[in-house]
């Protein structure tokens, strides 16, 4: 197989606040278990994102904080970035639309994309009824409004979501006019906006509407090299353009942002929109990489102009539109960049508290499990096996402690920890810490060994696919035959009798050729876990460099002497666990 180059990113999350659980199974999970793997199968892979500092979902945090903008975005910006560090979530890049070593590079770039779209022809400078704050004396962005959604259901009826924002409704999905929204006010003030005249930019997206359909409906059939886009994406899509792409404004009244590059009167004291900037944040990111590491920014095009590297976009399910529709018509009106392979989008991750009903995970609402608060008390690996196992890909699914304990326990401990341990356990009581002799290898020998190499195709598979929740369960599938491999060999017993010890060592043997083939499968997933069965296996090298995927059937030479065992996975006491979080 010829090695690819990757360019992997994750939607940028606003930097006005903690991540929770919700963001995590959303985007980021998968974007680095992806990474992962496609670098362990020798992949040239870059893995971009930063935060979302530009816009009215700053400004907002801003006030509510008693902050400026910039030390509110840099105080989430950091605090972003040791969230995703101590889950294992690894990027090449983790920038910042605002943070002071990127701001420079981002609005330049963002205005170069402007002016050469602006340059085309693509927009339409328009004069137009917008809201008004008269009390806070302002223009209302979208995100300054909210109101009750207007938009109809499969059925006739009106959504009627009451909490949406002037940009997105998260209830259905579609694009907001704010102008249309029933009962709308002001996020400043509570009082009712009044319509008034102003002038923006907007982008013709009509004009893209077929090309946009003819891509998209190319990605409805699978092939070798190119993996069906998900339906639920294509099928939303779609209906939007069946409804008709409207003249979206790509400039706002704000002062906050990327300003807009325009010597017009029209243009003063105005803004990109934040969805105009914030996309384009996936190439200032990159081209900072590329000064950094490369000595030369101008690289980034080799990621987003070179149609052999493939771009995947990993989102939540509210970023849909942005991804599918808005962004690559941008990348089509400016000319020059190729247009994204694949985009991965999750639906929403509700959560259920211990006795209490599930409910949508919400900022707001504070009905959340923020990433810092739980690294305090578990681990990480724990957490990216649960949100893999109830990855929220075809529908919604939510996050629930008494799951997350069961699942521990009973599938990541029970199947995959405590192989490995009693694996290592019996290798250092009976065989001087050392991979034993191969021996005479009988058929359930043979057996065990085919199926490392069968399910590291069928787990692969999966993940070409980006079928998270399947490729994990078809690696864990190869632990639980591990286990029933250990049952029916017993070598606890058989190492006691000298007739039979011969066969105790073949069996260690084999379990260690699986543990090295667990471990190779489940580090995409469980990266700490990898690692410490790497260092138990003495493979030299961090990951991916130690668990190369085509060696996961590769055998340990017998004789190697193996390093301390170590714990991968620890119990979880859900009394002992909810005593100590009631203290």
């Amino acid at each position: 197989m010829t090695n690819k180059r990757y360019l992997i990113t994750a939607g940028l999350p606003y930097s006005n606040g903690r991540l929770h659980v919700g963001h995590i199974a959303g985007a980021y999970l998968p974007a680095d278990t992806w990474v992962r793997y496609r670098r362990a199968c020798g992949d040239d892979v870059r893995f971009v994102c930063g935060s979302d500092d530009n816009g009215v979902t700053a400004l907002i945090a801003a006030r509510k904080e008693g902050k400026t903008p910039e030390e509110l975005t840099a105080y989430y910006n950091a605090s972003q970035a040791r969230d995703f560090a101590g889950l294992g979530i690894e990027f090449d890049v983790y920038g910042g639309t605002h943070q002071p070593d990127f701001v420079e590079q981002h609005n330049r770039i963002c205005q170069e994309f402007f002016l050469t779209i602006h340059e085309k022809g693509y927009f339409t400078k328009k004069t137009s009824t917008q809201l008004y704050d008269a009390e806070a004396n302002q223009f209302l962005p979208d995100r300054f409004v909210k109101g009750t959604c207007y938009h109809k259901k499969e059925d006739g009826s009106v959504c009627g979501y009451a909490e949406a924002y002037g940009d997105q409704c998260e209830a259905c999905g579609n694009a907001i006019d704010p102008m249309e929204l029933i009962d709308p006010e002001s996020t400043i003030t509570g009082t009712k906006p009044e319509p008034r005249e102003t002038t923006h930019w907007h982008l013709r997206l009509d004009e893209f509407e077929d090309r946009l359909r003819e891509w998209l409906e190319s990605k409805r059939q699978a092939s070798d090299e190119n993996p069906a886009w998900r339906e639920m994406v294509l099928n939303f899509s779609l209906g939007q353009i069946k409804s008709g792409l409207p003249e979206r404004a790509m400039t706002r009244d704000l002062e906050w942002g990327v300003p807009v590059p325009l010597d017009d009167p029209d243009a003063k004291g105005k803004a990109l929109y934040v969805w105009f900037d914030a996309p384009i944040g996936y190439v200032s990111f990159t081209a900072n990489l590329c000064a950094r590491t490369e000595g030369d920014a101008t690289n980034y095009a080799r990621w987003f102009k070179d149609p052999d590297c493939r771009i995947v976009h990993f989102v939540g399910e509210d970023n849909t539109i942005f991804h599918t529709l808005t962004w690559p018509a941008m990348m089509l009106a400016e000319g020059s960049y190729q247009l994204p392979w694949q985009v991965i989008v999750n639906h929403f991750l509700n959560i259920k508290f211990p006795g209490k009903d599930e409910t949508k995970v919400s900022k707001s609402r504070g009905t959340a499990v923020w990433i810092e608060d739980f690294l305090q008390t578990f681990d990480a690996d724990p957490l990216r096996y649960y949100l893999t196992a109830i990855a929220p890909e075809s529908a919604r699914t939510a996050f629930d402690f008494d799951d997350l304990i069961n699942r521990n326990n009973s599938e990541l401990l029970a199947a995959f920890g405590n192989f490995v341990n009693r694996t290592m356990s019996q290798a250092h009581r009976h065989f001087e810490g050392k991979v034993p002799g191969v021996g005479e290898r009988g058929d359930v020998d043979l057996a065990q060994l085919a199926e490392i190499q069968a399910a590291a195709d069928r787990t692969a598979a999966q993940l070409e696919a980006f079928h998270f929740k399947a490729a994990l369960g078809e690696a864990m599938g190869l632990a639980r035959s591990a286990n029933k491999y250990m049952d029916d060999k017993k070598p606890w017993k058989t190492v006691k009798n000298e007739a039979t010890r011969a066969d105790a060592a073949t069996t260690i043997n084999v379990a260690l050729q699986t543990v090295r083939g667990l471990a190779t499968l489940l580090a995409p997933f469980l990266p700490a876990s990898g690692a410490k069965c790497a260092q138990m296996l003495v493979l030299e090298g961090d990951l991916p460099e130690a668990l190369p995927w085509s060696e996961a059937a590769k055998e340990l030479p017998a004789g190697t002497t193996l390093g301390d065992a170590v714990m991968l996975i620890k119990k979880l006491d859900r009394d002992k666990l909810f005593a100590e979080e009631a203290d």
